[in-house]
């Protein structure tokens, strides 16, 4: 039985369970695939990006306090985050992956680091 790329539908040579002729092939493809579907997405994506960018570069040892000013200097839009955790003691952190901010008194931030 003959098998042809996914990619280019050019006939493959070699192992019966091969799904591309080539490197370039297999990249292109799972680039098409990987790729943000709209432009609304690829927006939101971006600010997600940005934003857990911002609170690595703040956050270098896991636990650290910051400014509102600080973080809206650098560009973070609070409207964007990954979810939401509320612990038993009422506080609510706000994450980025493994990146997350609480609000404190006086406009100030607790950024912490979820170890997993």
């Amino acid at each position: 039985m003959e098998k042809s790329c996914l990619e280019c539908n050019e006939k493959i040579v070699g192992r019966e369970d091969k799904k591309f002729c080539s490197d370039g092939c297999r990249n292109a493809y799972n680039n098409k695939m990987n790729k943000d579907s709209t432009n609304y997405m690829r927006n939101i994506n971006n600010k997600l990006r940005k934003n857990y960018r911002i609170l690595m570069e703040l956050n270098v040892e896991g636990k650290t306090k910051t400014t509102r000013t600080k973080l809206l200097s650098r560009g973070f839009d609070f409207e964007f985050f990954t979810n939401v955790l509320n612990t038993k003691t009422g506080n609510v952190y706000y994450f980025l992956y493994d990146q997350g901010y609480m609000a404190l008194e006086n406009d100030y931030y607790i950024l912490v680091k979820k170890e997993f």
